[in-house]
């Protein structure tokens, strides 16, 4: 569980994706790029210093009546706040954003996206640093952005 949630694991889904997109959609690939890019600095700015920033709640793993209970599997306790969880936003908003632009390309495996949204939300619970409302509201805050941009996206570009 450490493993999902850490970044550098998806780099090559990320490259994978900006190639596929790139080579066979051409300029409206670039700007499939761009609003990605887009989806997620939106997301992690509405949970990370709108949300975090105004409710505070402390994280699981540094919860005085709770930390005894509470397995911390990563080599560092989190100082923010934990409501919302900005994983959750952050992936649930691109998987979102993935799935209304590609649907009609791929048919059902951008639905694999929200799978890999999932995982890496529950991955925060379990190792300590989200309980699980902080990653159900994440998640809606970023299906909320990703479908927002992802009709955006359609509105102004086709991937053909």
């Amino acid at each position: 569980m450490p493993l999902l949630r850490n970044s550098t694991l998806w780099v090559p889904l990320y490259f994978f994706l900006l190639l596929l997109i790139t080579i066979n959609f051409k300029n409206n690939g670039w700007w499939w790029v761009i609003f990605g890019a887009c989806t997620a600095i939106i997301t992690d700015f509405v949970s990370s210093s709108i949300i975090k920033q105004n409710i505070i709640r402390i994280r699981p793993c540094n919860d005085p009546d709770i930390a005894s209970w509470v397995r911390v599997l990563v080599g560092y306790r989190p100082q923010s706040s934990s409501f919302t969880s900005s994983h959750a936003a952050n992936h649930f908003g691109i998987a979102t954003y993935y799935f209304i632009t590609l649907k009609e390309k791929f048919k059902w495996w951008p639905y694999l996206f929200f799978f890999w949204a999932f995982s890496i939300s529950i991955a925060q619970v379990y190792v300590g640093v989200h309980y699980p409302i902080d990653i159900t509201c994440g998640a809606l805050i970023g299906i909320l952005i990703g479908y927002l941009c992802g009709r955006s996206f359609n509105k102004q570009f086709i991937l053909t």
